[in-house]
């Protein structure tokens, strides 16, 4: 999980993450329309290092087991999962154009829409522009944009 400037910071990037997502993920199909590469996507799980392989499995088990919860049940099992090492999760585009394969971190790419600064180091500082605060709304013509920018930047990068 990366780090923020501040808790507000933070805060906003909760409610940016998903229109962010959803925002590059429809950037990158538009992408793969118009280029050679072909993409699909795998997500991956890092866990802590303390976190044994029973206590993964039962983490996992008990991630099932919340699809088909009752609302008390619930929130028993959301207090068991809060005991448990919690895995680090990257969505990954896994991309391939003849015999040439790259891979792009999609929730990277969102930490950087979101950001305010175009970089990868230091603390995350929400890009205000995103956001109307008036409305209490993200701006999507906004976010739509510097996605979009951002998508087009990382497939020029690709070669």
């Amino acid at each position: 999980m990366p780090q923020f400037a501040t808790v507000q910071d933070q805060r906003y990037a909760q409610a940016l993450m998903q229109p962010a997502l959803i925002r590059i993920i429809d950037n990158i199909r538009k992408q793969l329309d118009v280029s050679e590469w072909t993409g699909s996507y795998r997500d991956d799980m890092s866990w802590p290092t303390e976190a044994t392989p029973e206590q993964q499995q039962q983490y996992l088990s008990l991630q099932e087991m919340l699809e088909t919860a009752t609302p008390e049940e619930y929130d028993q099992i959301q207090a068991v999962l809060a005991q448990l090492p919690v895995p680090e999760h990257s969505y990954i585009l896994c991309l391939k154009k003849q015999d040439q394969q790259q891979e792009m971190d999609v929730w990277q790419l969102c930490y950087r829409l979101c950001n305010s600064v175009d970089t990868s180091d230091g603390p995350i500082t929400i890009d205000m522009n995103l956001l109307n605060l008036e409305i209490g709304d993200v701006d999507w013509i906004a976010l739509d944009q510097k996605a979009k920018h951002l998508v087009e930047e990382a497939f020029r990068t690709l070669g």
